[in-house]
């Protein structure tokens, strides 16, 4: 035996010896049938509503029992046919007609639709639902607007009202009007021009003008019913929004789907992809509402797979979807989804057969699997890259120079090779520099580690040896690797400036919250590209990005990456995107930290499994080598 194979052998067994009251409690507990596949997902998901996630747990569950127009090539990740079975793109590039299968259903048999689209990606839009990944349809024409509620005279609109019609289901959206918007009027105006206006001593007005829209050639006054002042003349309402028919999102007819964007994208085909464009259920989401239409015993989906049951903080069990259009090459009847956040527990969990695929292994016997050349061990390039991101609207977080200091007083040499061990690259920039084998794009580097320099910056600052500076706080999500950086992270701080930084660490759910939230000092964060494009990274940061959780704005920045979305020459187009992130880079509004592989431990039984650069893997396709469906269809 090799002494690689010993190393692996003695951890392996540490690794089980500490988790093994752990596994037998588990043991004990009642088990439900075996399923065909099980996987272990790293935490408990946040929601399988499309519109509301952003994570990668959720889009591995989500992909499994919804499905776009558009899905993955498994080894390629080329876009293929999903619920379209084809499309047609105009010569401009700017529209997309998506014909869908005849044979397309939802899991209680009612036909998937063109309207399902359209209806679902309205809900996306929507400012109410406050989706993460609206920005991804803003490509389309007149659908930021309708996300941003930005109306002007002379706009179509739609005003929903605060009552519902009769027929309509407990969660429908209120009744609906549609005109033209004559005038805006302030609130001072709308006063004065309906009565004496606001009594003496009664306080400012809030900001909610008088909309005067013409609504089957009659005017009518919009105004909500909680403004200070009122104008008696004004009928309350709910939204007034752009009038989304006019939206470039049109059902042609029930099988056609047409989409109309304000400039060529050359990766809208993978968007459409995208796990937060799935379509929901219209008729399933207006009767229950949410969260409980995404119940097991209420959801309705249209993907391969259908949501059985789901126990909080153990597993998503997963069944065949038998409406499913392509059922016949889905040869998996049963996934488990283990909500697993230790990488400890998940290794026990594979080697002792309860799991058939974990997403990560611990970073300590990285170096001994790769010595022993496991076959079962898949470690591949990744397009990601993993950063702290600064709440820039708190003091002294909003001085770049404060910021820079923080960033080069950190060693990522350190982190790489005392922490992770697992052949992570320290990043140099947000964008990871392996992109450029997929496009010609060359990142610039940031400023690197100085501990000498980073110091002096903080002294330059105000902050001499982190005196003045106040006791912040280090945010990160539960993980032993996510943990293990931020205590170093802390220590290199504290020697370095002086600075008294406090670890907080949340489960997943309460840590995304608090980031979406604004509630953190300085935040881990980590991003995965959603397409291969510099765009996915850098669009982040621009103002008012709903991923853009640390406040940061710039507007030389903004106009950069806007100028670089509708460039048309590919080598002027990167030549934008540079030029954007060297301004991320000089301001640090983040601290680009590594740039991480995959780590994923996969069966030999597994077949259809295929590392690929953006860690997706459809269980659609993935077959058991001695399951007895393997090979004969259904």
């Amino acid at each position: 035996m090799t002494r690689a194979a010993t190393v692996y052998r003695i951890l392996v067994g540490a690794i089980l010896l500490l988790s093994v009251f752990g596994l037998a409690a588990a043991l004990a507990l009642v088990r439900p049938e075996k399923a065909d596949f099980t996987f272990c997902n790293g935490t408990e998901i946040k929601t399988v509503d499309p519109a509301l996630v952003s994570g990668q747990p959720e889009g591995r569950v989500i992909w499994a029992i919804f499905e776009g127009l558009t899905t993955y090539h498994p080894r390629t990740l080329a876009p293929m046919p999903g619920v379209a079975e084809r499309w047609e793109i105009s010569p401009d590039g700017k529209t997309y007609t998506f014909f869908l299968r005849k044979d397309a259903r939802w899991s209680d048999g009612r036909p998937v639709t063109a309207e399902d689209f359209r209806w679902s990606f309205q809900r996306l839009l929507h400012p109410e639902t406050a989706a993460e990944y609206a920005y991804e349809l803003w490509y389309i024409t007149h659908a930021e607007e309708y996300t941003g509620g930005r109306v002007a005279v002379g706009d179509p609109v739609e005003i929903e009202l605060r009552e519902r019609e009769p027929s309509d289901p407990p969660f429908a959206r209120g009744k609906m009007l549609y005109g033209r918007l004559l005038a805006i009027e302030a609130p001072e105006a709308a006063a004065s021009s309906t009565g004496p206006g606001r009594a003496e001593g009664s306080g400012p007005p809030t900001a909610e003008p008088v909309y005067v829209v013409d609504i089957g050639g009659k005017p009518r006054r919009f105004q909500r019913a909680t403004a200070v002042p009122r104008d008696p003349t004004a009928e309350d309402y709910a939204w007034l929004l752009f009038d989304f028919h006019r939206v470039g999102i049109q059902a042609i007819d029930e099988r056609t789907l047409q989409i109309t964007l304000k400039h060529p994208v050359p990766y809208f085909l993978e968007i459409v992809g995208f796990f937060p464009m799935c379509p929901v259920p219209r008729h399933c989401v207006e009767r229950y509402g949410y969260p409980a239409w995404t119940k097991p015993e209420n959801i309705v989906c249209n993907g391969p797979f259908v949501l059985k049951y789901r126990r909080i903080r153990d597993r998503i069990r997963l069944e065949k979807n038998p409406y499913y259009w392509d059922r016949a090459d889905v040869l998996l009847n049963s996934v488990d989804v283990l909500a697993v956040e230790s990488a400890v527990t998940g290794l026990n969990l594979y080697l002792t057969g309860s799991s058939d695929w974990i997403p990560t292994v611990p970073n300590e016997i990285v170096p001994d699997l790769l010595r022993s050349r496991r076959r079962d061990f898949l470690p591949a390039p990744y397009l990601a890259s993993e950063y702290y991101i600064f709440n820039t609207r708190r003091e002294p977080l909003n001085k770049s120079q404060v910021r820079r200091a923080i960033a080069m007083a950190v060693n990522k040499q350190e982190i790489v090779s005392r922490v992770l061990r697992s052949g992570q690259i320290p990043a140099e920039s947000l964008v990871p520099a392996d992109i450029a084998k997929y496009v010609a794009y060359q990142p610039p580097h940031c400023e690197r580690y100085d501990p000498q320099r980073a110091a002096a910056l903080l002294s330059e600052a105000g902050y001499p040896g982190g005196r003045g500076m106040p006791r912040m706080e280090l945010l990160y999500n539960t993980h032993e690797s996510h943990q293990a950086i931020a205590e170093l992270l802390q220590s290199q701080w504290s020697r370095t400036l002086g600075l008294d930084v406090r670890l907080n660490n949340q489960d997943w759910a309460r840590y995304l919250a608090s980031r979406r939230e604004g509630e953190f000092w300085i935040a881990r964060a980590g991003w995965i590209a959603d397409y291969l494009d510099p765009n996915t990274f850098l669009e982040m940061f621009t103002t008012d990005n709903p991923n853009n959780h640390g406040g940061w704005s710039h507007p030389e920045y903004d106009s950069l990456v806007a100028a670089a979305q509708v460039e048309p020459r590919p080598e002027q187009r990167m030549r934008l995107f540079r030029r954007a992130e060297e301004i991320l880079l000089r301001e640090m509004p983040l601290i680009p930290i590594y740039w991480p592989v995959t780590r994923n431990m996969v069966s030999p039984r597994v077949q259809g499994f295929y590392p690929n650069i953006l860690d997706i893997h459809p269980l659609k396709d993935l077959r058991i080598a001695d399951h007895p469906s393997l090979g004969t269809g259904e």
